[in-house]
């Protein structure tokens, strides 16, 4: 597929996405996100990349939704009267939702089923749905230069991008509503203070650290274990008891250590680097697994 908002590079099996709209402060589209959720489906399923580092071009991040669009700029279908049976009975993939759903929730949810760790290399302002894509991201490091806003209230919507389910789970409850009801632009120390972002680094050495943090989760990892890792560290927090975690990690246990768990084994007796194999499918429940999201 040939994009048009965004760029990739794979360099070293990390691929570093990039949102390329620098005249218009990389500003969401509906056509950055049908390319973004492409870009998140391959990578997901190409061997050759082991991590994801998302960052923006030029100045920005990404300054929020593009406002200048024709028509409804959030991609929403104005003929429809959707309601709550149809949201919560038909299948979310249904075509009658198609101009209901939240093209920043959709994003998310591609983001969360990407199989490689994926981090944000956040270079300037991310604004709206540009701070709210990186809640799905699972690490976050801001430049020196970063700057975020839950914006929503200034222009009387709501947050989308599945973040009041996240931002309350990473920044706390508290944190998440002053955020979101205040609408303040804050800086990258206060994000930091806050939780949002793990590391502050100049501008200069910002994907530099991204890589490192890359290295540190992905190299002389199993590549299905990390997959299966990631969406148990996903969907089990949230569960009313300990007893489905069990059933998903006796699964997901059971299917590692029949081919990675044994080579990682036999390479910690052999004091040697373990040699994975990343071309290995993933276990016949894990598709069922994402579709939870």
């Amino acid at each position: 597929m040939t994009f048009t908002t965004i760029k990739i590079d794979i360099d070293d099996e990390i691929a570093t996405l990039t949102l390329n709209r620098p005249d218009q402060l990389n500003a969401f589209s509906v056509t950055m996100a049908a390319e973004l959720m492409q870009a998140f489906g391959d990578l997901s399923e190409n061997d050759g990349v082991r991590a994801v580092i998302v960052t923006g071009a030029g100045k920005a991040y990404c300054a929020g939704m593009d406002l200048s669009r024709e028509g409804n700029v959030f991609g929403i279908d104005e003929s429809l009267e959707p309601t709550l049976p149809q949201m919560f009975e038909l299948p979310i993939d249904a075509p009658e939702l198609a101009g209901m759903r939240d093209l920043g929730g959709q994003l998310a949810l591609s983001i969360m089923n990407c199989r490689r760790p994926v981090i944000g290399a956040i270079n300037g302002a991310a604004v709206g749905i540009g701070a709210t894509m990186t809640l799905s991201m699972d690490a976050r490091i801001a430049s020196d230069k970063a700057r975020f806003g839950f914006v929503f209230g200034r222009i009387g919507i709501v947050p989308e991008a599945c973040s009041s389910w996240l931002l309350p789970r990473i920044v706390g409850l508290p944190r998440a509503m002053e955020w979101i009801y205040s609408a303040d632009i804050f800086d990258a120390a206060e994000a930091l203070q806050g939780g949002l972002v793990r590391e502050i680094t100049t501008p200069e050495n910002l994907l530099a650290a991204a890589r490192t943090l890359a290295d540190r989760f992905t190299k002389n990892r199993s590549r299905m274990a990390t997959a299966l890792t990631k969406q148990m560290l996903i969907h089990n927090p949230a569960q009313p008891s300990p007893m489905l975690p069990h059933k998903l990690e006796s699964l997901s246990m059971f299917y590692a250590s029949l081919g990675d768990g044994k080579e990682g084994v036999a390479a910690f007796l052999e004091k040697r680097a373990p040699k994975f194999d990343n071309t290995r499918p993933m276990p016949p429940f894990y598709e069922w697994w994402r579709s939870q999201l």
